[in-house]
């Protein structure tokens, strides 16, 4: 599955929502350039005068006064730009700000079913190469573009207010820089969707390919991965290739269109002095126009290529505003704290169900075990009964409630869902663990470590809970990272937990304990425990046996023992381990 991609209507909506909502210092950049501009028409106009000046014959106090005239409106300009480049930086890092805050706000409440089923890499590829690539031309295209465009209309309005007879000649590879411009543009969006596609499909094999080193060397795939990483390599080499080559045709075009036009305008507007139609001053100063606004056009062209990137981008950026909800919170309250699956079923693709028609009431402070052998469904069953993800059949019910109905901030207050999967993130270790409950004093964060015997180490830390970790910061073994995560869990304070193998990165001994030390915490809840390590089974008030999507057994751990069946084998195998 593929995130969506924004159409042209839908982000040209946003586009335009955008600027109406930055629309007065969008203004003001505008006018500050505009004067900037107009300031900028004053050198050309200058030396115009003083050729026909010359020519007729003048005084050296003109031409002073001219020079005046000259430094003056260079200075103004010089002002008005410095100012009017300062706004723009300030206009681009505000939009910029707000891009990437609304982006990562939808990313963060994201349904965890699509991310999952939509993988790492498109999702990666979004946050990092497209909101750079649309940072760039947030902060410098669009304050420039606007710089082109006006100083290309005021100095080709200047140039016709002049002579327009002699103006006509500007425009003479304006033809086929619109052919170009039209053949490049009709091509450029296409390319460059493929391009960024390209780039997120490396980017994923990438990433599976490193997180999952130990695997492919376990099980000699190393060969068939860099087959995979060479292909998606050459996937974007084409697709860079094929943007390269529009530009290669875009690009020597407008260089011609920039040759041709002073030239014509030279030529022509020389044939029209020499026949007394205009003055040499005239010529002159549409000459200089000229040159001047081939550096506007060709800036207009380089951002026009820069920003069919970024649209690119915008249109994968804003696509992930167009995901469905995969859940619609309704206002009912849940009586209770009892947990009920009735008939229910789940599939990852249609028509192909991993949980079948599974029915399971749990009671109040009930503890359950949930085992079975790898890829009976026991994972699966834990995210259905946590919430994660709403069922294809069925339904999962808290207190009477359905548990997609439950806006997620307070389902996560009912159920929560600790997994042996784990993330540090860039900062405190307080930071970390206010995650779960950002108005915990440090008693309350020393308590849950503590709950988790991780308060041990915690105070060896250099700063303690002010510890710097995550990325550049200090390095938590994969079971202290594990304990983290349950300390969070601790600090949420839900009345259901569900645990899928939360203390599997802990060796059988320490797991032992660290579960034992749960036990105080976990009183009066209702606890669901995957695992492999039947020693939790023992503890459990019921045990359920998973096989093939389906519960086989379920009961408590003697009268199962005692009557001989699936579980009873597994227990008997483990004990002989």
């Amino acid at each position: 599955m593929r995130l969506p991609i924004a159409d042209g209507a839908a982000t040209r909506a946003y586009t335009a929502r955008l600027f109406r909502e930055h629309r007065r210092p969008l203004t003001k950049i505008a006018v500050l350039h505009t004067l900037a501009a107009v300031a900028g028409l004053a050198g050309p106009w200058i030396l115009g005068r003083l050729v026909d000046a010359v020519s007729d014959g003048t005084t050296v106090g003109y031409v002073n006064s001219m020079i005046a005239i000259g430094a003056g409106a260079v200075l103004a300009q010089t002002v008005l730009i410095r100012f009017a480049q300062r706004s723009s930086m300030l206009f681009g890092e505000m939009v910029f700000a707000e891009l990437r805050e609304e982006f990562i706000e939808t990313v963060t409440s994201l349904p965890l079913s699509t991310v999952e089923r939509a993988g790492t890499g498109d999702l990666v590829a979004r946050t990092t190469n497209d909101i750079n690539k649309l940072q760039h031309a947030v902060r410098f295209g669009v304050p420039r573009v606007v710089v082109a465009v006006v100083t290309i209309t005021l100095t080709v309005v200047a140039s016709l207010l002049l002579s327009p007879l002699v103006a006509v000649a500007m425009f003479v590879g304006v033809p086929s820089l619109v052919l170009v411009v039209r053949w490049y543009l009709r091509r450029a969006t296409p390319a460059y969707l493929r391009e960024s596609a390209a780039y997120a499909e490396l980017n994923g094999t990438i990433t599976e390919s490193v997180e999952g080193a130990r695997t492919i060397d376990a099980l000699r795939l190393t060969r068939r991965r860099m087959g995979r990483v060479r292909a998606d390599l050459s996937e974007a080499f084409e697709a860079e290739a094929a943007t390269l080559n529009l530009r290669t045709v875009l690009f020597p075009t407008v260089d011609l269109t920039f040759v041709l036009a002073p030239v014509a305008v030279l030529l022509w507007g020389g044939w029209l002095a020499s026949n007394e139609h205009v003055t040499f001053g005239v010529v002159t100063t549409i000459v200089m126009y000229t040159y001047q606004v081939t550096g506007p056009v060709w800036e207009l062209i380089f951002w026009l290529d820069e920003i069919q990137v970024a649209a690119t981008s915008l249109a994968r950026v804003v696509g992930v505003q167009l995901v469905d909800p995969d859940r619609e919170a309704h206002p009912a309250e849940p009586e209770g704290a009892d947990l009920v699956a009735q008939d229910l079923r789940y599939a990852y693709r249609e028509g192909h169900d991993v949980l079948h028609g599974i029915d399971l009431a749990l009671a109040p402070g009930e503890r359950l075990a949930v085992v079975g052998p790898s890829g009976a469904g026991k994972s699966t069953l834990g995210r259905m009964l946590a919430g994660i993800h709403p069922p294809t059949g069925g339904s999962v019910r808290v207190g009477g409630v359905p548990l997609v109905d439950l806006p997620l901030d307070e389902l996560r207050g009912h159920v929560a869902l600790v997994t042996q999967e784990h993330h540090v993130f860039v900062g405190t270790l307080a930071d970390n663990l206010r995650l779960a409950d950002e108005h915990a004093d440090d008693d309350a964060l020393r308590r849950s470590l503590e709950a988790v015997d991780a308060w041990s180490w915690v105070e060896a830390l250099p700063d303690g809970l002010a510890t710097e970790v995550g990325s550049g910061g200090a390095a938590l073994t994969p079971a202290q990272a594990q304990q983290v995560a349950l300390a969070r869990l601790v600090l949420l304070d839900p009345h259901t937990l569900v645990l899928d193998e939360a203390t599997s990165l802990l060796d059988p001994r320490a797991a032992r304990h660290l579960e034992r030390s749960l036990n105080g915490v976990l009183a009066g809840r209702t606890v669901v425990a995957i695992a492999h390590r039947l020693h939790t089974a023992h503890d459990a008030d019921r045990v359920a046996v998973v096989d093939g999507g389906r519960i086989s057994e379920i009961g408590p751990h003697e009268e199962l023992v005692a009557a001989g069946g699936d579980y009873a084998a597994l227990w008997h195998s483990w004990q002989h381990e």
